[in-house]
């Protein structure tokens, strides 16, 4: 039985049938929920039309008159013809739509088969299927993601590169601001639509980022009408969440929104255990154990409003508002001993903090399609802006004897503003060739207050707290980057090229009140740009790209303020780092069958003045003896990294999907510093194994394990990570609704161990950020069934709509 879904029906006593079928050009396969629209004449009548059924065959009913008729699937070119007069039935027969390979920026939605699309310059996933990040955050979504890697603490890593651009919706933002790793945990998952994964960018893109650019797009629906989702999640350690995704689309308007609210609660802990040649310090053995933990609430928006202009040409409003409030209790138990094991002192310190996050994003985008050619203009901008105020009370007492050590209270004050314009025009040149060109400017002001107040040592415990002089102070970092670039692309039979270059010129100035000083780095580069690909045969491509990038040092890089949990173990920014330029070739190579895709790629990079990040013992010590070791970034190396990717993804069965990837890289660093040699290799991996099963009864299982294997510098050895996610899920009501349970690390083992080793001190650690958590979701679908909600625009429904592959 055929699969219809009328677009805009309405009665007529002669309905005339409309009937035929959709196919790839290049493999013959059927094009299962594809979208036939006729679009009337007449300006007060809805569009009519249908969607083709699991073997690309459509039938259905529409009312006489002169349409626009347009064929459309996503990833190929939509064909269109313009003043048909429809007065009898109409069998079109079968029709073959080719890939759009040249539209790189065009919008996707994976389908049953499609899991990955490749682009010349990207790769883009749709995550919406995934039933283990359901009730998470985009932190959880991105840790899914062929080639991308999370660490423990959040720290986002793009082929074991940390040094990665987020954007999102193709634009910096300060959603994930000066802390990025923190802001990517409060954006929930079920606002996240897919992911583009950039490892090769084209000259279009920032040069900012040498492992490349993540680009997270956010959901902005689109099909006809009213529809949307409401999703309740709750979980163990304690936590809850209500969001909505839906849209109304009328002829000419579309609103969308995607709004929630989350409170979760997310323990953690971690061990430092340092010793010191004896003889060196007042104690040996100095061990730290520490617990977080953590409460937050998280309300997130996105509200939108697109206005189609005509046929050609639309614009679009989009508002993201974000508050944070959390309240935080890190406990920190240190234990002083001798070089026989003997307690010398025991002390706890304990710090409450509380902050409250505000983040808002304006953006006003318009997009004109010129002709039917395929030539256009967009234009865009954005403002955003980032407040957030963190206030701690922090108490030492000495353990034994309990009496109070230290009193303190901080205030930290973190504003960022961020605003982009950005113009581009997109000319081809007959069917196989294209020009495009185009201006982006990117303003970034970050502004961070420390201000400290303590008891003087003499009037503890109930004295006044004074201000610290010595460690209060404002950091200032005000960044404009101006870029231009132009790109050329044309395809000569099964080969292709698109060759472009960018100019980028950075002026920044750092002021720090406290020394009343102001540093000016102003420095412009050229960015050049190759990508190239060859079609073997149906199915298999090879491609090639080569992309000069940068790495601005900002934020907490650059800040000198000491980090205060801990008095011995300080993290510490600095402002003298300068850029790292790396030069980067990626060889690729795809592969498809039926029901099998095979991708893999070659990766070499070079970057100089490269940062690492070294421990060092400052010299100080602690009111209790303890030497204060600092941890900070330098520009230490040159750094040559070369590696290898392999994603393949399988479906032997329908009822069974497989998808795994794995990536191996090796990082050869030569450089001193402090007249210290820190040269090291090292050679490291991780997998990622991926399987869904539907079983009988409607449920769908699913399975993500997750190996992260060692790897060193020159101070550190850091041991492997396991874990493993599981997740369950049903439909129910009809189809109407899907409940589902996921648990995240089962096993609690993700945790990091390392072991630093100096002349100075041999340090062992372990960090667990969030342990285990548990989480069961009831979505609810309105107006939309999960088979068919994928039609009917360019963008798809909720995130339960598909079955994950990727």
């Amino acid at each position: 039985m055929l699969l219809t879904a009328t677009l805009g029906y309405s009665q007529n006593s002669n309905p005339i049938t409309i009937k035929g079928k959709l196919v790839d050009k290049t493999s013959g396969e059927a094009l299962e929920f594809a979208t036939i629209s006729f679009i009337s004449a007449t300006p007060d009548k809805s569009p009519q039309g249908g969607v083709t059924d699991l073997d690309g065959n459509y039938q259905f009913n529409v009312t006489p008159g002169t349409y626009t008729i347009k064929w459309e699937y996503i990833t190929f070119k939509s064909l269109i013809k313009t003043g048909q007069v429809i007065d009898a039935n109409q069998d079109y027969g079968t029709i073959a739509l080719e890939q759009d390979v040249a539209e790189l920026d065009g919008v996707l939605i994976v389908a049953e088969k499609t899991t990955v699309d490749i682009r010349l310059d990207k790769k883009i996933y749709n995550i919406g299927k995934d039933l283990t990040v359901r009730g998470g955050s985009a932190s959880d979504v991105l840790d899914n993601v062929p080639s991308v890697s999370v660490d423990v603490e959040g720290n986002v890593a793009l082929r074991g590169n940390d040094d990665v651009t987020i954007f999102i919706d193709g634009r910096p933002s300060a959603l994930v601001g000066f802390n990025g790793a923190e802001a990517l945990r409060q954006i929930p998952a079920d606002a996240i639509e897919k992911i583009e994964v950039i490892t090769a960018p084209s000259a279009r893109y920032d040069a900012e980022g040498t492992a490349g650019i993540l680009n997270i797009i956010l959901r902005k629906n689109k099909l006809l009408g009213f529809n949307g989702t409401l999703q309740l999640d709750t979980g163990y350690n304690p936590q809850l969440g209500l969001s909505f995704n839906g849209n109304y689309r009328t002829e000419k308007w579309n609103f969308f929104t995607n709004t929630g609210f989350r409170y979760r609660e997310t323990p953690g802990n971690s061990t430092t255990n340092t010793e010191y040649p004896v003889g060196t310090a007042l104690n040996t053995f100095v061990n730290e154990e520490r617990d977080f933990d953590r409460l937050g609430r998280n309300f997130f928006t996105s509200l939108g409003a697109e206005y189609f202009i005509n046929d050609q040409s639309s614009i679009v409003a989009n508002i993201v508002y974000r508050l944070g409030n959390d309240d935080d209790v890190n406990t920190n138990v240190i234990e002083r001993l001798d070089e026989n094991g003997n307690l010398n002192e025991a002390t706890t310190r304990v710090e409450a903090e509380a902050e409250d996050d505000t983040r808002v994003q304006y953006s006003l985008d318009y997009k004109n399609d010129l002709d039917d050619n395929g030539q256009k203009i967009t234009a865009s901008i954005q403002y955003s802006t980032s407040i957030s105020d963190q206030n701690a009370n922090i108490l030492e007492t000495e353990t034994t004897t309990n009496t109070i050590n230290d009193v303190e209270r901080t205030f930290t004050d973190e504003d960022e503003q961020n605003a982009t314009a950005q113009f581009d025009y997109v000319l081809p040149i007959g069917e196989d060739t294209q020009f495009e060109a185009g201006y982006r400017g990117n303003y970034r002001d970050i502004s961070n207050s420390f201000f400290l107040e303590e008891i003087a040592q003499d009037d503890l415990p109930n004295g006044p707290l004074l201000p610290d002089a010595g460690l209060n102070n404002t950091f200032d970092y005000e960044e404009l980057v101006n870029a231009v670039y132009s790109q050329y692309g044309k395809e000569f039979g099964k080969f292709s090229f698109l060759a472009g270059l960018r100019f980028e010129q950075t002026n920044v100035t750092i002021k720090q009140a406290t020394s009343n000083t102001e540093d000016k780095k102003d420095y412009s580069s050229l960015f050049p740009t190759l990508n190239l690909g060859y079609e073997l045969q149906d199915g298999e491509n090879i491609t090639l790209g080569y992309n000069r990038r940068v790495r601005r040092p900002r934020g907490r890089f650059l800040n000198p303020f000491p980090s205060r949990s801990s008095e011995s173990n300080v993290f510490q920014g600095n402002v003298d780092l300068d850029p790292t330029f790396t030069n980067s070739i990626d060889l690729g190579y795809l592969r498809r069958w039926s029901k099998f895709t095979f991708n893999t790629s070659i990766y070499y990079n070079r970057s100089d003045d490269n940062w690492e990040f070294i421990q060092e013992d400052t010299g100080a010590v602690t009111d209790n003896g303890d030497p204060i070791i600092r941890r900070t970034p330098v520009n230490l190396s040159t750094q040559e990294r070369i590696g290898y990717e392999l994603t393949m993804m399988y479906r032997p069965f329908k009822w069974w999907t497989i998808n795994t990837d794995f990536n191996l890289y090796r990082a050869t660093t030569d450089g001193d510093f402090g007249g210290q040699n820190f040269d090291f290799e090292n050679t490291s991996y991780f997998a990622r194994l991926n399987q869904k099963f539907s079983i009988p009864s409607g449920i769908d299982l699913q399975t993500r394990l997750n190996y992260r294997g060692a790897s060193e510098n020159a101070q550190t050895t850091t041991d492997g990570i396991f874990t493993m996610n599981l997740a369950a899920s049903k439909d129910i009501l009809g189809d109407d609704a899907t409940i589902s349970l996921n648990v995240s690390d089962l096993f609690n083992s993700r945790k990091r161990q390392s072991t630093t080793i100096t002349d100075d001190f041999t340090t062992d650690s372990e960090f667990q950020w969030r342990e285990r958590q548990v989480n069961l979701s009831f979505v609810y679908r309105f107006n939309q069934k999960k088979k068919n909600a994928r039609n009917g625009g360019t963008n798809g429904g909720g995130g339960e709509d598909f079955e994950f592959e990727g």
